[in-house]
Parts: structure tokens; C-alpha cells; sequence
């Protein structure tokens, strides 16, 4: 008879084991860079306290991670603002919404060779984001720092051909966002995203000149496939993450891991209200 019971008790022991694992879900978040490892630490061990597990996708490039999420390879992405986001969706016909809002960061001009923006001369070369939007706002970080003036009328991201002056000849070479970090020993300064400076222990206080640009546009934001939206189990799903990352936990990440680059913006706007049922 004791046998028989404790062959019974592990039979549910391991049935309800077997049930708990069924009832766990993964949700495959893309990001780019280590640094979202961190942003997104308390969120983690939140969302497995309710029995979801966040698996943090990483991606080397700005492009890679809308497509895979359009694909389907991952459900979420978290990596970028709102007008790089725009500009995906109008050049690339992807169906993604903006789902939540997370945070703005500065984008920083850094050097290896010279400590002040008063030290740049003529003929150096500044290095930033090829990509339109990265790019238009490297452009205007460039402009506040007194180093070109845009021609009155340029765009909210302007472009090269928006130059009007050149103050200091600098000569403006455009790369790839992630290899800009690397190639600063090469040149004599260069716009760098936050997460790219970051994982290459960049700080915001070792920037030549720190941008203060927080309009809404740039916004950083987490995305979802817009048909997955029509589910209400994966809209309440994508609720509990936004709600586990807009949350204390993650305030004091943005304050004691990464003051100087990381703000707290929108979270109280609720973007996915018009998809709840």
C-alpha cells in the first residue's frame, strides 16, 4: 500500500510539474546591444514570478530586428525610436505596431583624440549614423555643438545637403551605427547611439558634446506584429510585459546602472487600450 501511494504522489507530482511547464510562455523579445540585458532585468524576473519567460533576442544592427519581427522569428523588439520606427514602416511595408513607450537617450559625440568640441579643426573627421534618422539627428547634434548651420527651412531630420555652412571644414563621414565605436581611433570624433557607446564602456560624462534633444520622435518604443493584435490573449500577454517594464524596478535600473542616459518617458500613455476587447 505505501508503495502504491507513493507511486500515485509521484505520478501527480510529475503531472502537475509536466502542467506548469505547459503553461509557461516565452515571448522572444529582440533588442541591440548588451545594455538591454540590464534595462530589462527586473521585468525578466517579474513576468517569470507569473509564469512568462522574456528570452532577450540579440541583433548586431539597427536593420535586422523589425524584419525578424515582421517574419515572425521573435514577438516583440525593443531597440528603437519612434522615427526610425516610421521610417521603417514607410520604406519597408512591415505591419508593426508601437506598442509602448520606454525611454529617450542622448546621442552623444565621442573621441579618443580630443576632449572639447573647441578642439576640432579643419579637415577632421566626424563619423556618423548612415542610417536616415540616426543620421538626421547625428546632423543636428552636429549643429548645436556650433560645428555646421543648417540652411533655414531644413526638415526635422535634415540631411547632408541641408548643410548651409560648414563652421569648422569638418569632413562628415557616414557609417554603420555599430561600427562607429570601433572606428574612433581612426578619426577625430563620431555620433554614437547609446547602446553602442554603452557596450563599449562609453559613459555619457566622456562625450565631447552631449546631446539634449528629448522630442517625442525620438522616443524609444517596444513594437509587436500588428496582426497579433487581434488576439486578446497575446494583447493581455504584451500588457503584462509593458507593465513589468514600466515599472519601479526599472526606474532604478535608469538611476543606478546607467544615470546620464537613460529618461523615463511616456509611460503613461496606454497604447494598447484601443486593442483590448
Amino acid at each position: 500500500m505505501k508503495k502504491f501511494l507513493f507511486l500515485v504522489s509521484a505520478v501527480l507530482i510529475l503531472a502537475l510539474a509536466a502542467g506548469n511547464a505547459l503553461a509557461a510562455q516565452t515571448v522572444r523579445l529582440g533588442v541591440t546591444g548588451s545594455v538591454y540585458d540590464e534595462l530589462w532585468a527586473a521585468a525578466k524576473t517579474s513576468l517569470a514570478d507569473e509564469g512568462i519567460n522574456l528570452e532577450i533576442i540579440q541583433f548586431t544592427d539597427y536593420v535586422t530586428p523589425n524584419r525578424a519581427l515582421n517574419d515572425g522569428d521573435i514577438d516583440l523588439n525593443g531597440f528603437q525610436h519612434r522615427i526610425y520606427f516610421a521610417d521603417e514602416l514607410a520604406n519597408r511595408d512591415y505591419k508593426l505596431t508601437n506598442i509602448a513607450n520606454t525611454f529617450v537617450v542622448p546621442l552623444n559625440l565621442y573621441s579618443t583624440k580630443i576632449k572639447t568640441v573647441d578642439e576640432i579643426k579643419d579637415g577632421d573627421v566626424i563619423a556618423i549614423p548612415n542610417d536616415p534618422t540616426n543620421g538626421g539627428r547625428a546632423i543636428k547634434v552636429l549643429a548645436a555643438a556650433g560645428l555646421i548651420t543648417l540652411r533655414e527651412g531644413a526638415g526635422f531630420n535634415p540631411e547632408k545637403s541641408d548643410i548651409e555652412k560648414y563652421n569648422k571644414k569638418i569632413e562628415i563621414q557616414e557609417l554603420a551605427a555599430n561600427v562607429i565605436p570601433a572606428a574612433l581611433p581612426d578619426i577625430t570624433a563620431g555620433v554614437i547611439n547609446d547602446t553602442y557607446a554603452l557596450d563599449n564602456g562609453l559613459k555619457a560624462s566622456d562625450a565631447v558634446f552631449q546631446d539634449k534633444a528629448t522630442e517625442k520622435e525620438y522616443w524609444n518604443l517596444i513594437a509587436a506584429r500588428t496582426s497579433d493584435l487581434n488576439d486578446p490573449e497575446k494583447v493581455a500577454l504584451f500588457d503584462k510585459i509593458v507593465k513589468a517594464y514600466q515599472s519601479e524596478g526599472t526606474l532604478k535600473i535608469y538611476q543606478s546602472l546607467h544615470a546620464g542616459f537613460f529618461k523615463a518617458v511616456g509611460w503613461d500613455e496606454d497604447l494598447l487600450a484601443p486593442f483590448r476587447k
